[in-house]
């Protein structure tokens, strides 16, 4: 499968069918916290079970994620279901995975999931290209993406790409938007002047860069802060407006949020709780999640170690938090949608000719009343207090 067969994959949004690959129910929170030591500080962490939601039967609610493996930087999608979040709000939530947000927002489209967590720009194409309904019901973060090469390359300015070959994670990925949009606003060509490859994750993309069989890497922050992990001592390329665009965010079908307006705003609570709680104990983050998935722990070193490596894939993830939590919500508002910050991205993305018409940017968000104030009702106190009181 090439570059273009994967870029018509964008028009075909609606069509395509895209398998989940993972379909993994998470453990109680009290098994995780037995296997951490922490039992005690888990009642404290979902707090008492006695919300009207936990008196009647959970509703079942599939989130289908753009990545191929559920690592500690989707911690705002694992911890709402290893500490009761989500189960608090009345909901038992399974999550799946996909290969790139192309695939997720398929899922989506199709009726496979009821959420899907996807780069901004897949849930543009969506509704420009495919005249698919997909609304925003949070929005997680800045784009963070990154074109990386290493710090000896003669590549020092996108127009140095000419001929080069680029490394994906996989032929899905929004960052191929992003550069393509960056090499139009040069001058330049992608069906021409780069070829993508996929790469994929951790040392495949590593040997590939070190090994010339790309000259360039265009990743997300927290994948290419698992390159440095290795030693790579990389140069960034980054288009000057791109970290004031929406990248990763919670797709929801329109008419699933006007049937249950409700249920769109319990599932982004507990996402909102699963970041502030990260933010607050990025150490127990990790540990809660490595309990739940033994084997994203990095393998072959020493837990002191595995775990430097593993915050420093979360400083980089907490930075995009922190800069959407800044720009789309005044660092008021978690998960609010900024229409300024979504227009800029539809405008760059017709610039760039990778649509061929722009919406009203408004258009993507719920209209249900004060639905990004009502996914705030949060005590963000109790929350970063259990954070703490949360011992390994």
């Amino acid at each position: 499968m090439d570059r273009r067969d994967a870029l018509a994959g964008a028009e075909r949004l609606g069509q395509l069918e895209g398998v989940m690959k993972i379909s993994q129910r998470l453990l109680s929170c009290v098994a995780v916290a037995a296997g951490l030591g922490i039992l005690m500080s888990i009642a404290a962490l979902g707090g008492a079970s006695t919300s009207v939601a936990q008196q009647r039967p959970l509703k079942k609610v599939d989130i289908v994620v753009a990545t191929p493996v559920l690592n500690v930087t989707y911690s705002q999608l694992t911890l709402p279901i290893t500490l009761g979040y989500w189960r608090d709000e009345g909901y038992e939530v399974d999550l799946h995975t996909a290969e790139g947000s192309l695939q997720a927002v398929q899922q989506l489209v199709g009726g496979n999931a009821g959420f899907a967590a996807a780069s901004a720009n897949a849930i543009v194409l969506a509704n420009i290209k495919s005249n698919q309904p997909v609304r925003v019901a949070m929005a997680f973060q800045t784009s963070d993406f990154a074109l990386v090469v290493e710090e000896s390359s003669p590549i020092k300015t996108v127009k140095d790409l000419k001929g080069a070959t680029i490394g994906v994670v996989n032929l899905a990925t929004g960052a191929i938007v992003s550069l393509n949009g960056l090499l139009h606003q040069n001058g330049m060509d992608p069906a021409r002047d780069v070829q993508y490859v996929a790469t994929g994750f951790g040392a495949t993309a590593v040997q590939a860069l070190k090994s010339g069989r790309v000259q360039g890497l265009i990743y997300w922050g927290t994948a290419i802060a698992g390159f440095e992990n290795t030693g790579l001592k990389l140069r960034r390329i980054v288009g000057e407006d791109w970290n004031t665009y929406p990248e990763y965010a919670l797709g929801v079908m329109r008419d699933t949020a006007e049937k249950d307006p409700a249920m769109a705003v319990g599932i982004a609570r507990g996402a909102i709780k699963g970041m502030i709680f990260t933010r607050a104990n990025p150490e127990c983050a990790v540990k809660l999640h490595w309990a739940k998935y033994p084997s994203t722990k990095p393998a072959g070193i020493d837990d002191a170690t595995a775990l430097r490596f593993e915050l420093n894939l979360l400083a980089a993830q907490r930075q995009a938090w922190d800069n959407g939590h800044k720009l789309f919500g005044g660092d008021k508002l978690w998960g609010n949608f900024d229409a300024a910050s979504w227009d800029r991205l539809v405008r760059f993305m017709a610039d760039s000719k990778q649509i061929d018409k722009i919406m009203p940017a408004d258009a993507l968000a719920l209209k249900a009343a004060d639905h990004y104030q009502k996914i705030n009702d949060i005590d963000v106190s109790a929350i970063e207090a259990s954070a703490k009181a949360c011992k390994s």
